[in-house]
């Protein structure tokens, strides 16, 4: 199928999900009052008001930017390492984030002093950018992607650790807290820190669309991209800025949400079929959103039984990709 008409379809079922991930949910609100809510008109009810605009509407622009963020910093991860089982997870970044809200939620110290809410975003960022900042250090040592990848799951097994460890003397209620964190949660951000998410996600998916003529380069291979003038080691450091970037505010804002940064890079190969970062990497970007808007709804279906854990569902529709990636490459 042609990448723009591939393009296309994505954007109109961004929009269709977008639109039932605030009709979706617990409580049932006519279409009609919702769209009069969006409109700022005064005719719903006051609960219907703070349920469309203070938990589903952030949820679902939560959604779509977390989304964006995950699955194109698995796309240029897999295109740079050349792994196509490479993500965001790999090189740490979500450990760190999880040590950093381990250390406060878990610690017998306690380290909130601006509140709960604010000590986790700020200790899962500083964490994951932390862990972002040795795998810079060790990236202008060590110029084999292979080693840097190990280097990665290495400084993975580390945090892991560490988290165990706070884990074992923790109370039962920090134990509690750091599990459901653990769990992913698009509901977790209010209207309030919409702006400062949107904001740092739309300057790495900037910074990520900025790299699509290295990226194609790179293809070729490392030494092609050179006699083509692209810096290799200035490019692998540049990317590494930049997944580190999305995937930090992603994991600080929504939890380590597993399998997106994994899974949509390959279901958009299958669809557009060509490796041209040029039509690849925007349709990575909006296919993101279109997952994780999906993966949002499934996690309210049941709503009797309240809401499902987000990274229960993602490996359900991630997991069957990666099987079949794997299958089809080495059968």
């Amino acid at each position: 199928m042609s990448g723009k008409w591939v393009i296309t379809a994505i954007c109109l079922a961004a929009a269709v999900l977008f639109a039932l991930n605030l009709l979706v949910g617990s409580v049932s609100i006519p279409v009609a009052d919702v769209v009069s809510i969006l409109m700022g008109e005064e005719t719903a009810k006051p609960s219907w008001r703070f349920i469309v605009m203070e938990s589903r509407l952030p949820a679902a622009i939560t959604a779509m930017f977390c989304g964006a963020a995950l699955a194109v910093s698995g796309l240029m991860l897999q295109t740079a390492f050349r792994n196509p089982l490479a993500g965001p997870s790999v090189f740490g970044i979500n450990s760190g984030a999880g040590l950093g809200v381990a250390l406060v939620m878990l610690s017998p110290v306690q380290l909130t002093a601006f509140g709960t809410q604010m000590s986790t975003l700020a200790a899962a960022f500083a964490g994951a950018m932390a862990v972002m900042g040795v795998i810079f250090f060790f990236s202008l040592r060590v110029r084999n992607s292979v080693m840097l990848l190990i280097v990665g799951i290495m400084i993975g097994f580390i945090a892991n650790s560490l988290i165990s460890l706070l884990n074992f003397f923790a109370t039962e209620e920090g134990v509690k807290s750091y599990t459901v964190w653990g769990m992913g949660n698009f509901g977790g951000v209010s209207m309030s820190k919409i702006p400062l998410f949107s904001i740092l996600t739309i300057i790495g998916l900037i910074g990520a669309l900025m790299l699509m003529k290295p990226l194609n380069a790179l293809l070729l291979g490392e030494q092609y991209a050179e006699n083509l003038g692209v810096n290799v080691v200035r490019l692998r450091n540049w990317l590494l800025v930049v997944t580190g970037l999305l995937t930090a505010v992603a994991t600080a804002y929504c939890g380590p949400v597993s399998f997106i940064g994994l899974a949509v890079p390959h279901m958009v190969r299958l669809l557009v079929d060509t490796d041209n970062h040029r039509t690849l990497l925007p349709a990575t970007i909006l296919m993101g959103s279109v997952v994780a808007l999906l993966c949002n709804i499934l996690c309210f279906l049941p709503s009797e039984g309240g809401v499902i854990p987000l990274n229960v569902v993602t490996p359900i529709i991630g997991a069957p990709v990666i099987i079949y990636v794997i299958l089809r490459n080495f059968k």
